[in-house]
Formats: C-alpha cells, sequence, structure tokens
C-alpha cells in the first residue's frame, strides 16, 4: 500500500512516500516567498503547491494513481479529539475562516492538499491530529478568570505519534497508558497523557508553560499587562515578540540548542543560564502532568529537536525526572512517520476515521 503524506511549512513543502509503514522517499519542496506572496490567502496556495507536488512524484516515476491513499498535515480547525478525520468540505470551510483562531497557519493547506489530490487520484484523503486536538479536561480549562478559558493549543501530531510509539514499546494497549510527554522545538508541549487521551497540557504558542527556544511561555501578568499599556508594542508585534522572539533568543541571540550547549561548555554563563533555567521550568510542568496522573506515569517521553541537546539539557531533565521512572527518548520530529502511520491504520482496519463537523 502506498500512502502519501504532504506536510506544508510557511515556505516549502515536504512530501513523502511510504510503502505501508516504511519510507520509499522524501522531499522538501522549496517555494519562492515572492510567488507565495501574490496569494491573499493561504489555502489559496493549494493549486500552486500541488502542481510541485505531482512534478515531484513524475520525477521519481510515480503517478497520482500509483497511490492508495493521501494523508496531510492538520491545520487550525475547531477543537476536535485525537485520531484521524476523513477530509470534508466542512472541515476546508473551517480552515479557510480566519476568524476561526484569528490567524492563518501553513499546516492549513494539508487538508485542502489532500482532498485536491484524493479526487483527482480517486483515493481517500485524511488528516490527523492536528494542533488544535482538544481532550483536556473541563478543570484544566479554568483559568481563574471566567472570561478566559484555557485552550489546548499543542504539538498534538507528534505528540501522539510518540505515545502510541511508546505504547507500543512497553507492549501495552495506548487506551490504558498514562504518559508525560514532553515536545522540546520552537516552543514546548508538555502533556499529561491518561488512558490514551491528552487530558491537559500547556498552551505552546500563546499561553502557558516553560518558555522555549522562541517563546515566552507563562508571565507575571502585572509585568505583561504593563508592557501591553507601555505603548511601545502593537498587539502584532508583541504577538511576535512572545511567540517567536522570546526565551533562548531573546536571552542569548540564537535558538539553537547545540550551539548553547557549546557556548555553555565554552564557558559562557548566560548560555548555561539560559539553558538551565528552560530545563527548571519544563522540569515544573512535567511535574505537575504527573500530578495530574497521581504519579501513574508507564513513560515520560522526550521528543523534539532539543533532545540532541545531549550535554547539558537533556543531563538536567533525565536526573530532576528520574523519581517518575521510566523516560524514553524519541530525538526529533516524527511527523512524516506520524501521517504515514495514521494512513496506514485506518486503511488497514486497525483504527477507524472520523467524521470532522
Amino acid at each position: 500500500m502506498k500512502i502519501l503524506t504532504i506536510n506544508p511549512g510557511s515556505t516549502s513543502t515536504k512530501i513523502a512516500v511510504f510503502e505501508d509503514r516504511e519510507a520509499v522517499f522524501e522531499e522538501t519542496i522549496r517555494h519562492d516567498a515572492d510567488e507565495i506572496g501574490q496569494f491573499q490567502k493561504i489555502v489559496d496556495q493549494f493549486e500552486f503547491r500541488k502542481k510541485f507536488i505531482t512534478s515531484a512524484l513524475k520525477s521519481r516515476g510515480m503517478d497520482l494513481t500509483d497511490l492508495d491513499v493521501v494523508v496531510g498535515r492538520g491545520g487550525l480547525m475547531k477543537p476536535i479529539e485525537g485520531g484521524v478525520y476523513a477530509v470534508n468540505q466542512a472541515m476546508l470551510d473551517d480552515l479557510a475562516d480566519k476568524t476561526l483562531w484569528g490567524r492563518e497557519h501553513a499546516s492549513n493547506l494539508g487538508a485542502y492538499l489532500a482532498k485536491a489530490i484524493g479526487d483527482e487520484a480517486e483515493i481517500p484523503a485524511f488528516i490527523t491530529d492536528p494542533v488544535t486536538v482538544d481532550e483536556m479536561c473541563d478543570l484544566a480549562r479554568m483559568s481563574g478568570v471566567p472570561e478566559i478559558k484555557r485552550k489546548s493549543l499543542f504539538h498534538a501530531l507528534n505528540v501522539r505519534a510518540c505515545a502510541r510509539k511508546a505504547a507500543e514499546e512497553l507492549k501495552k494497549d495506548f487506551s490504558t497508558c498514562h504518559f508525560v510527554v514532553i515536545h522540546m522545538g520552537g516552543g514546548v508541549s508538555v502533556v499529561a497523557v491518561k488512558e490514551g487521551r491528552c487530558i491537559d497540557v500547556n498552551n505552546a504558542l500563546l499561553g502557558m508553560g516553560p518558555f522555549s527556544p522562541q517563546r515566552a511561555g507563562a508571565l507575571p501578568t502585572g509585568d505583561l499587562i504593563a508592557m501591553c499599556f507601555s505603548g511601545e508594542y502593537s498587539k502584532k508585534e508583541l504577538e511576535i515578540k512572545l511567540a517567536k522572539k522570546s526565551g533562548l533568543i531573546a536571552y542569548t541571540g540564537t535558538d539553537n540548542g547545540s550551539e548553547l550547549e557549546k557556548r555553555a561548555s565554552e564557558g559562557d554563563k548566560t548560555a548555561l543560564m539560559a539553558l538551565e533555567a528552560m530545563g527548571y521550568q519544563i522540569v515544573k510542568e512535567a511535574g505537575g502532568a504527573a500530578a495530574l496522573l497521581c504519579g501513574n506515569v508507564d513513560a515520560v517521553i522526550f521528543t523534539g529537536g532539543l533532545v540532541y541537546a545531549q550535554k547539558i539539557l537533556m543531563p538536567y531533565l533525565r536526573k530532576h525526572l528520574s523519581f517518575l521512572g521510566k523516560q524514553i527518548e524519541y530525538p526529533g520530529e516524527k511527523e512524516m512517520e506520524a501521517l504515514a502511520d495514521a494512513g496506514y491504520r485506518v486503511m488497514t482496519g486497525i483504527e477507524k476515521s472520523k467524521i470532522y463537523g
């Protein structure tokens, strides 16, 4: 069974073809920023990007008719429970609605591209585990301010894929597993997984949780209010500052964990302090997630690019979370594998697809 996976980025489209669960090839298609800039809405780019995908397949001697299923990355749709969803019109309409989340994201193209290719090839089209996966318990939604509800917005695709993989390694049914999953990339997601459901997460974009290579995480409310009314920032400028220009990059000038570990090992005290402070906050968040599981944790799972930071950050995390027992590390992001595995599970009957809307 041949599975096409599609993962759109702001100026690139990653594609891969899998034979069952084995990758046949992967390719990153780069797009000219000026060409992309001519489109008013992100979702309007899907025909433009589709041509590049079909061309890439043909260059490797493949045609759309060779495919059995296509799986795209999920985007900013309505909050849904985790799983695999058939792409339908309701989903496409919501992805095109910028008011739903107040922003657009390149991942919104995943469903559009999957649907367009699926229709042409007459094969099923799915998305799985978008960033808007919401399985939070009701208590987790209360912020302390009735007008503000805590929202679930995290690295759901990689988190849930790694949790499933860990369940397989432990020879346990995913629906019975309790994990603390720590995804560490440009943002950090710390997730309490109870019986296969992500019952509590930090909003990994503009919300709670640890600071990260690029993001601010939780902040003292009074100081944040003062910053908002200082007159120095517009709303957009402050959003960019907190989501892309805070954390490690603000303290040290770089968001590269390996570079910071090198600098720290050479005596850069600022680099060392920033890395350990981030680790400190991650440990605090993970401890809270473990408490929600009453300490009943099958494993602490580390994933994302920062797992490669093995000199300072990972030893710090391993030491401080050792009391929780088993630890599993999956370095990097496994997004393409996660998309392919979703298609495989549905097409082989291991899992049923869900209906969106």
